[in-house]
């Protein structure tokens, strides 16, 4: 039989426990999923009166992997498989509105790059011929941001629409030099603008141009032949495009994490060549890039690439630290319970599904609290169970004492204990370690703490990057006040086992422990073992 709390959250026992929530994610995922895209409405209309190109030149394929600037290709979108019905509507309303304006519009960056691969993009960036000030009054919700280069933010609903202007990428590249400004031979103005512009950028798989009216993609730098070799290669030099952004550096480790591709063996060099640059990256900047590795579905794959590139020593030092005195090498293919916890989150999330960072960070302290002080899985999995639901501890720890299925026994942070603990005492464990996480999450944000952790490694850089924010961590610090809290309180309400993306995205705390808890439950009891 199954017995279940508030017909939400259960456990696998000899009384045929189950986990209905947990074991259902990816079922729900999927519909999802599906629901999402053909939900979207077609805005996108193509007439042949609406093109305003030069005509289409055929380019072959072939040539060696330094693609020269005149070795362009203008692909169909239909032959690369690429369907309008993929763009986010909001992403259409900007395009038609600004079509229908007379403007040239263009999806940009990585979004095209997504849309060839089959995937789901993250965003949409748009690029057209109009000013800015030209786009804000296209639009009623619409604000110019950055002061460098300015981009638009048009509101279109709840979303937000990047959009970045000709003209103002026009007078980015003018700093450059000369050179480089010159015109390639058999180039028309319009090939020309467009080249310019994708010249900017930093990846050639990031650098594909896509006219979606006259379904056209424009690769200028070779990202077609790069994305078929599955390789992150930069488009200039990468000393120099490292040392203009070095942010660029995180991007190609999420770019490839997230597609499973290579690096090119001069990115690769230059990746960990300039790695202590940054260390000059503003916090913000740092948290940014880093949410989009671990917030996205990529988490495990981007930890496995910091670490491989020397990267995670300055990132996380705690965490370096970790995979260090485990002897865990940089080419491993081993896990242990810090990847094995991301790769939980993994399954639960998708670029499009993604969650507020303070769900990335609660596992991180909970982590660090397991590698400070092993704990008993019973002990565990009461806290995961009262954290997942802000429920009654009490009920919790009946709910865990039931737990007959084997739990994963190669992890150092779980104690192979075989104390048969009271209800009293298991409830007291959990306070324990709900009191110890919140002090792994301090340890987190403190400069001297973090900047100690490699010191025994005199090979590892060293460094005091805390780019954790203080009110975030107070956010992280009040997810597990429930266990204290709710020690009399009986479970909420059952909201019917499906994960609500957009409260989890703006970390409504509710959604948050839920995650929380399905993801530590689902890593110290994973669900093969108890098939087998």
């Amino acid at each position: 039989m199954t017995i279940a709390i508030s017909q939400g959250f259960a456990c696998r026992t000899h009384l045929s426990f189950n986990l209905p929530l947990f074991n259902r994610v990816q079922k729900a995922r999927q519909s999802f999923s599906v629901a999402a895209i053909e939900s979207l409405a077609e805005s996108v209309n193509v007439h042949k009166e609406d093109f305003r190109i030069s005509p289409a030149r055929d380019v072959n394929v072939g040539g060696n992997d330094d693609c020269k600037p005149h070795e362009w290709k203008k692909l169909c979108s239909k032959e690369l498989g690429i369907r309008t019905s993929r763009i986010a509507k909001p992403a259409k309303v900007v395009l038609n509105v600004l079509r229908k304006k007379g403007y040239e519009v263009y999806l940009v960056g990585g979004c095209v790059r997504d849309l060839v691969l089959k995937r789901t993009p993250k965003d949409f960036d748009i690029l057209t011929s109009a000013e800015l000030k030209e786009v804000m009054r296209a639009f009623p919700r619409c604000e110019i941001v950055g002061r460098r280069f300015p981009i638009c933010h048009v509101h279109v609903d709840d979303a937000i629409v990047e959009v970045s202007s000709f003209s103002t990428i026009g007078r980015k590249f003018g700093r450059k030099s000369k050179s480089s400004m010159r015109k390639p031979s058999g180039c028309d103005e319009y090939d020309f603008v467009r080249w310019r512009n994708c010249m900017q950028r930093d990846f050639t798989i990031n650098g594909l141009m896509f006219d979606p009216f006259a379904r056209i993609v424009y690769d200028y730098i070779g990202g077609m032949k790069d994305i078929q070799k599955a390789k992150v290669r930069c488009i200039i030099p990468a000393s120099t495009s490292f040392a203009e952004d070095c942010a660029r550096i995180l991007r190609g480790i999420r770019i490839a994490a997230r597609l499973g591709f290579r690096f090119s063996r001069e990115t690769s060099h230059y990746l960990k060549e300039f790695s202590d640059s940054l260390l000059r990256l503003d916090k913000g900047r740092i948290h940014l890039e880093m949410n989009y590795m671990l917030a996205y579905g990529s988490a495990e794959a981007s930890l496995r690439l910091l670490w491989k590139f020397g990267l995670l020593e300055i990132l996380l030092p705690l965490q370096a630290s970790y995979l260090v005195s485990h002897g865990f090498r940089r080419r491993d293919k081993r896990s242990n319970m810090l990847l094995s916890l991301f790769a939980s989150l993994d399954k639960l999330l998708a670029p499009d599904r993604p969650c507020h960072s303070c769900l990335w960070v609660s596992i991180l302290a909970f982590h660090e609290a397991l590698v400070e002080q092993p704990r008993d899985a019973l002990v565990i999995a009461a806290f995961s169970i009262a954290v997942h639901r802000g429920g009654s501890l009490s009920e919790a720890v009946d709910i865990a004492k039931q737990i007959s299925q084997p739990h994963e026994t190669s992890f150092h942070e779980i104690s192979q204990s075989c104390y048969a603990y009271t209800k009293d005492e298991l409830m007291d464990e959990v306070i324990k370690l709900t009191d110890s996480v919140k002090s792994a999450l301090r340890k987190l944000t403190d400069e001297d703490i973090v900047s100690q952790a490699l010191v025994q490694y005199p090979q590892a850089p060293q460094s005091d990057m805390v780019f954790i924010s203080w009110a975030l961590s107070l956010k992280v610090c009040s997810m597990f006040d429930c266990v204290k809290r709710g020690r009399n309180r009986r479970f909420v309400s059952n909201r019917g086992g499906e994960i609500d993306y957009e409260s989890l995205a703006l970390g409504r705390l509710d959604e948050v422990r839920d995650m929380f808890g399905r993801v530590v439950f689902d890593t110290v009891y994973p669900i093969q073992l108890a098939t087998q």
